[in-house]
């Protein structure tokens, strides 16, 4: 059995004119395979947002998640976090400080 993705956490550079990170996470979700898209604003300049997009599903795509983003206007600056397998392993607490 071929063991998919199942979560990526990307920290992106995002501008803040031009598609919003409303319609971004509705792009997103339409992709075949990712069940939920979560977006957050860490940080906000003049031109710029930078963003934490987590995507979770059962056999993410992860070009297809990168070319929607750039096709937006953003960079993808990390993959912060990749899982894999038959279910979600969460990080213990002390590396999330």
């Amino acid at each position: 059995m071929k063991k998919l993705l199942k979560r990526i956490v990307l920290d992106v550079l995002y501008p803040v004119r031009g598609v919003s990170i409303i319609d971004l996470a509705k792009s997103i979700i339409e992709i075949n395979g990712i069940n939920s898209v979560s977006i957050t604003v860490k940080e906000v300049d003049v031109d710029t947002q930078n963003i934490l997009v987590i995507v979770e599903g059962i056999n993410i795509d992860y070009d297809d998640v990168r070319k929607i983003i750039e096709r937006g206007g953003g960079v993808i600056h990390s993959i912060d976090q990749v899982v894999a397998g038959e279910k979600i392993i969460e990080p213990p607490e002390y590396l999330l400080k």
